[in-house]
């Protein structure tokens, strides 16, 4: 099984980032393999559809759980279309948000976030 994380770095110990469309990386884990891949996330460069651009990149992933602060509406569309559920992060760290997902911790995001969440100050 492939998860992702938003994270605010590329490595298992960055801190979590609570948004998806603006996050700076996607911390990819296979439970698998156990191991890690650090993505960029193109949705930060966008001016706008952000989360729609984010949601694109996850799926051409092939994960199938997201673990994030909170999933804007047309994230959500996206990520649900395809079959990938959204966690709300628990801990610090991209390990310790893997950690919770692994022990069944985790709360599912059953409601889309407000739109624009990543730009706001």
């Amino acid at each position: 099984m492939r998860i992702c994380v938003t994270s605010t770095g590329n490595n298992e110990n960055a801190k979590v980032d609570l948004r998806f469309g603006r996050c700076l990386y996607f911390a990819i884990y296979d439970t698998e393999n156990n191991t890690f891949e650090f993505v960029e996330n193109d949705g930060v460069k966008s001016t706008q559809g952000a989360g729609i651009a984010a949601a694109q990149q996850v799926v051409d992933k092939k994960v199938e759980a997201v673990i994030s602060g909170s999933l804007g509406p047309n994230a959500k569309r996206i990520l649900d279309a395809a079959g990938i559920k959204g966690y709300e992060i628990k801990g610090e760290t991209v390990n310790d948000a893997v950690k919770f997902f692994m022990d069944n911790e985790l709360s599912t995001i059953e409601k889309a976030g407000p739109s624009h969440l990543g730009m706001q100050k």
